[in-house]
Formats: structure tokens, C-alpha cells, sequence
């Protein structure tokens, strides 16, 4: 993979600086004074917002009609384990530490709106094309309606829990701990989603490939909010 490895000067963690929340300050006075910058994020937002409403859309419509299951060639030969509380608390960990990541940064912050809001409403499209059934539909999640319509719905293919963490890895992937971390965590959730059969093996495979395209996708549309991420912080 091609990719323009920026000055690290740029990406010294608030945690160096001797006063971290003057050092982000900082950096948002200097960004949000930028109008293209004030003008990307709200689209972003906007679009995220309005890709986070397909994707209820979409998990509603599968779930009314999802039909029976299928085999599979792992879940089939492995039994059900227990793993919501890893699922859910896992999901909210990952989502907590890639967004202090991305605002710890206000550069990062349109090209990741822009990148979450194409996986989500690509990902939405594909929900709505099968209704298949979840692999196991007697599993039944211990953290109550809302959680369980949220994280447990008929929205199969293809594994957005697998496929965010990936894509986190390709978005940061000129920083190596970073990287990995996301790597890790994209694995983790592969594993977790087979054992207790939240989804098909088809789901967790397909999730990496089509988020690779994804990624793709979002560089030719969005070039300079990327070019933006990669960039130096300014000094002044």
C-alpha cells in the first residue's frame, strides 16, 4: 500500500505536551478559523447523521423480513458461546478510543466523518439486498430492547464489526501501534461474532474485502480532507 508518511512532528499525542488542553485549544482556533475546514465538517456531520439514519432504516427493514437461517461451515461445527458483554462493551471501547483519536486531532476530522458515513450507507445497501435470518435466532441478549434491536438485528452481511475496526487500521495506517491496535480489534471482533454465531462466516470474510474498497472509494472522493489527515499540525 502506497501512502505519504507525514512529519511525526504532527502527531505528538496531547499527553507530551505540558499543557495538553492549551495544546488542543490550540489546534481548533486554527482549524475552525479555515472556512473549508468549518465547511467539511458539517457536511461530514450531516452525512454521517443522515448515513446513521439508512443504516436504522435498513436494520429495521431486514429484521421484519428476515427469514429462516442457513448452515455454515463454522457455525455449524461449533456451538453458541456467550459473548455480548464482550460484543457491546468491546463496540464501546473501540468507538471511545477511535474518537478521542480522530478529535484529539481536529485535521482528522472530516476525511473520518466522510469515511464512516460511505462504510455505513454502503454497508446500509447491502443490508437491504438479502433478509436473511441470523445463524442462531433462539440467542437472546441480556442488555435489553434497545441495545438488542441495535446490535443483534437481522442486518447479516456484512459484519460492520469486523469491517470498522479494518477500516480504522487502512485510515491510520502510516501509524504502526495505531495500526495494529485497530488490526487487533478487527480480529478480535471476527472471533467474537463467530462464537456466538452474530453472524455468518461469509459476513466476518466479506467485511475485509469490502471495506478495503470502501477505503478506496473514500480517497478518490475525498482527496483533500485526506491529504488534510496526513498533513503536518501547523505550529501557529
Amino acid at each position: 500500500m502506497n501512502v505519504v508518511i507525514p512529519s511525526r512532528e504532527g502527531h505528538t499525542p496531547l499527553h507530551r505536551h505540558s499543557k495538553p488542553h492549551h495544546e488542543l485549544a490550540r489546534r481548533y482556533r486554527l482549524y475552525t478559523a479555515q472556512q473549508n475546514f468549518r465547511i467539511s465538517v458539517v457536511l461530514g456531520a450531516l452525512l454521517l447523521a443522515g448515513a446513521f439514519y439508512l443504516n436504522f432504516l435498513a436494520i429495521h427493514i431486514a429484521t421484519n423480513n428476515a427469514s429462516s437461517s442457513v448452515t455454515d461451515i463454522i457455525l455449524s461445527n461449533i456451538p453458541v458461546y456467550e459473548v455480548d458483554g464482550l460484543f457491546v462493551y468491546g463496540t464501546l471501547v473501540v468507538g471511545l478510543w477511535s474518537a478521542l483519536l480522530v478529535f484529539a486531532h481536529p485535521k482528522r476530522i472530516p476525511f473520518a466523518f466522510h469515511a464512516l458515513a460511505l462504510f455505513v450507507v454502503i454497508r446500509s445497501c447491502f443490508t437491504v439486498l438479502t433478509h436473511l435470518g441470523p445463524p442462531e435466532v433462539q440467542y437472546i441478549s441480556d442488555f435489553g430492547a434497545t441495545i438488542t434491536r441495535s446490535f443483534f438485528g437481522a442486518d447479516q452481511f456484512f459484519s460492520a464489526h469486523t469491517g470498522m475496526p479494518f477500516l480504522g487500521a487502512l485510515v491510520f495506517w502510516h501509524e504502526k501501534y495505531i495500526r495494529y491496535t485497530f488490526l487487533a480489534a478487527a480480529a478480535f471482533f471476527a472471533v467474537t461474532v463467530l462464537l456466538g454465531h452474530i453472524h455468518y462466516t461469509i459476513d466476518v470474510a466479506a467485511a475485509f474485502f469490502i471495506t478495503y474498497a470502501i477505503y478506496h472509494i473514500a480517497l478518490w472522493l475525498f482527496p483533500k480532507d485526506h491529504a488534510m489527515f496526513l498533513g503536518e499540525e501547523p505550529t501557529s
